[in-house]
């Protein structure tokens, strides 16, 4: 079976498979293995392994030390709305979160499995990494088009790379969806309409199991009215949120309910200016540490800068300065961070 599986075949192992999609080594006695003696394999492995030390050395060294430094306090559960597959930038900035919460709208897509065919497919997996990993975030309409295509067929390839990568060991894998009360169903029986399509990936890194959770559905207001996301997400509890890349929707009024569940349930936030606007961090429940630059929008999206954020990034605040790039506004001298942590209420 090739990316289009329909399940994954009995004697595959899937952190195995995770492992052959990165290109990482794989014994060559196993199911999986015996596929990475295919030249082309072996080609698509060392040119990946090189591609990965430059963007290490360039960029992921660089996050991973900045968020050693700064963010502290962070929860179990990680909400990152609007993130799509991102599980790279979502473990850089969380590495010690027991539950991923991922939801984007490219698809899940099959479970993959390894054939023959398989190794033919690879380059449209890395093609389809190449905004990720090069300018930090995924253009969604770039992502729709290459994960509903012949090759790479749903969000879940992009997902094993970037946990295999993370040195991550794949235990389970599963679909379902929710109904609108937030229950799941398995995927093969459910009758209902699709409108909240989950995968659960249970994985074990840095010796603790995990669970990574991602959703393909609408966030609009009346899409998670419907889907029973965040009724789902609710028994989670309070926890850490992540927005990058995330087309400013917080910031409009089609997107409040997302944007509220966030304020509420998580005590730490890091973002870029696309995330929850300035103006809804209250000051007597918030502390916010700009870091970087605040420019505004890029033209593109037809907003201009927010007052409360011009101010909080003001010279005379003294934001300390990226050595990274991140965000649409990608070159270090005009990226910007923010991190927010709930202040304790006072008796």
């Amino acid at each position: 079976m090739a990316a289009g599986s329909v399940a994954v075949a009995q004697d595959q192992n899937p952190a195995e498979i995770a492992r052959f999609y990165a290109g990482m080594p794989v014994p060559e006695d196993s199911a999986v293995g015996k596929f990475t003696k295919d030249p082309a394999w072996k080609n698509y492995s060392k040119a990946f392994d090189q591609s990965w030390e430059r963007i290490d050395a360039k960029q992921l060294t660089k996050v991973r030390a900045w968020t050693t430094a700064n963010v502290k306090g962070a929860k179990d559960t990680l909400y990152y709305f609007f993130g799509g597959p991102d599980f790279l930038y979502a473990n850089l900035f969380y590495p010690n979160a027991k539950t991923y919460i991922q939801v984007g709208l490219e698809p899940v897509g099959p479970i993959p499995t390894v054939d023959a065919r398989t190794v033919h497919f690879l380059p449209a997996v890395r093609a389809a990494l190449e905004h990720s990993l090069n300018l930090s975030f995924f253009i969604t309409q770039d992502m729709n088009s290459r994960l509903r295509g012949q090759t790479v067929k749903g969000a879940l390839p992009l997902l094993y790379v970037y946990l295999a990568r993370a040195g991550a060991e794949i235990k389970d894998v599963s679909l379902f969806q929710l109904d609108p009360e937030g229950k799941e169903h398995e995927e093969k029986d459910f009758k209902g309409r699709r409108l909240a399509s989950g995968v659960k990936i249970v994985f074990t890194k840095d010796g603790s199991e995990r669970t990574l959770y991602y959703f393909s559905t609408d966030l609009s207001n009346g899409g998670v009215a419907a889907s029973g996301l965040l009724k789902w997400a609710e028994k989670f509890g309070q926890g850490n949120a992540l927005f990058k890349s995330a087309s400013y929707l917080p910031h409009g009024g089609q997107f409040s309910t997302v944007r509220d569940f966030v304020l509420k349930h998580a005590d730490v936030i890091v973002q870029d200016d696309t995330g929850v606007p300035i103006r809804y961090f209250k000051e007597d429940e918030w502390a916010l540490s700009p870091f970087g630059v605040y420019i505004g929008p890029i033209p593109i999206f037809g907003m201009g800068p927010e007052s409360a954020a011009v101010k909080l990034w003001h010279q005379k605040n003294k934001p300390p300065k990226l050595d990274f790039g991140i965000g649409y506004r990608n070159r270090i001298v005009d990226s910007n961070l923010l991190f927010a942590t709930r202040k304790e209420k006072k008796n």
